[in-house]
């Protein structure tokens, strides 16, 4: 378990939360700069590097650092001006779908939890979720505890998926029932999620992508 916020440093990932800040994302050029600002550097430097005018690139620094995406790492005097050094406040960046308010996607409004529609639901809940967790981690300066397990199998049939989706429902279940404990005073609520979908890329004659499990 862990996060993803490395000690003393940026987040590796920054969960966009506010459709300000998600409107100036998707701004290509702006974009295009946070991509360069992975590492920290100056209006003079990426107008040099990206063959733009500075004028230009100091009006789109300042539209991303008003809306939290760049900040100011250091000011360095040249002759009479000041240059300001700037860098991306994460690496990398993923916009929650609350952004789209009623527009996104819910989870309470899925009737069939077997359809895509579901699975994409489900995680976009836990895009949402999560952003505010580490948010509220970050604010209080702790680490959120989360766990990922990941893994790709080829199933030979359409059988077999079904019988593997069988016995890793009746696992899961066993394992729910074993660890819950209702009663427990000082209990922090987990919320596991399962989900698999076929591989993109990769279509075979063990039957179509979307049938049933």
């Amino acid at each position: 378990m862990d996060s993803s916020r490395p000690q003393g440093g940026r987040p590796e990932l920054l969960t966009v939360r506010d459709p300000a800040q998600a409107a100036a994302l998707l701004q290509p050029q702006r974009r295009q700069l946070l991509e360069e600002l992975r590492e920290p550097d100056s209006a003079a430097g990426l107008a040099r590097r990206l063959d733009l005018p500075r004028q230009q690139l100091n009006y789109h620094l300042r539209e991303l650092e008003r809306a939290g995406l760049v900040e100011l790492v250091e000011e360095r005097r040249r002759g009479n001006c000041v240059e300001r050094v700037v860098v991306a406040t994460a690496r990398r960046y993923v916009i929650s779908p609350e952004v789209l308010g009623g527009l996104g996607s819910s989870v309470d409004d899925v009737r069939d939890h077997f359809s895509s529609t579901s699975l994409v639901a489900v995680a976009a809940r836990a895009i949402r979720e999560l952003g505010e967790l580490r948010a509220r981690a970050d604010e209080q300066g702790e680490r959120l505890a989360t766990m990922t397990l990941e893994s790709q199998l080829l199933f030979a049939s359409v059988e077999a998926r079904n019988a593997f989706a069988k016995e890793l429902s009746e696992t899961v279940a066993r394992l729910v029932v074993k660890y819950h404990d209702a009663k427990a005073p000082a209990g922090r609520m987990f919320r596991l999620v399962v989900g698999a979908y076929p591989s993109p890329g990769r279509h075979d004659s063990a039957g179509p992508v979307d049938a049933p499990v």
